[in-house]
Parts: C-alpha cells; structure tokens; sequence
C-alpha cells in the first residue's frame, strides 16, 4: 500500500534535521521510502511511503514522535483507483 504521511513539525527543524543526521530516517523493515516534499513555510513534510500496511509506520511513528505530528494517509495512483 502506498501512504502519504504528513508530518508536522512540533519543534524548530534543526532538531529534526540534528536526529537525522545522527540517525538517518530510522524506517522498519517492510517500509520503503520513496520520496518527500517541505512546505516553504518549514512546518510541514509530506512523505509517499510504501508499507504492507499502515501498521508498518508505528514503530517509525514512534521514534519521531516526540518532534513531530504525524497523520497518515492510504492512498492509490489513478490507474489502480480508476481500475
């Protein structure tokens, strides 16, 4: 299944980016990246992951939670929607 994950920021993004240079995205087994995208105002990430479901993204969640907001979104591409 492919989600877009908004992520919202709770914190100023140089402790995002501090975590993630240390640590890297931290994804679970099961979960690819495959791209993303910050609002110009800084206080938002939209993110298309692919997990089997959205189960998958809880123990990611879980490792950022503490400075960012998430909400997850199932979605389809046209042709698998369309179909």
């Amino acid at each position: 299944m492919l989600f877009i994950v908004t992520e919202h920021f709770k914190v100023d993004t140089a402790q995002i980016a501090q975590r993630y240079g240390a640590h890297g995205r931290m994804l679970p087994d099961g979960v690819t990246y495959h791209a993303s995208w910050v609002d110009l105002a800084g206080t938002r990430c939209f993110q298309l992951m692919e997990a089997l479901d959205a189960r998958a993204l809880t123990p990611w969640i879980e490792l950022w939670s503490d400075l960012i907001d998430f909400e997850v979104t199932a979605v389809a591409t046209p042709a698998d929607f369309w179909r």
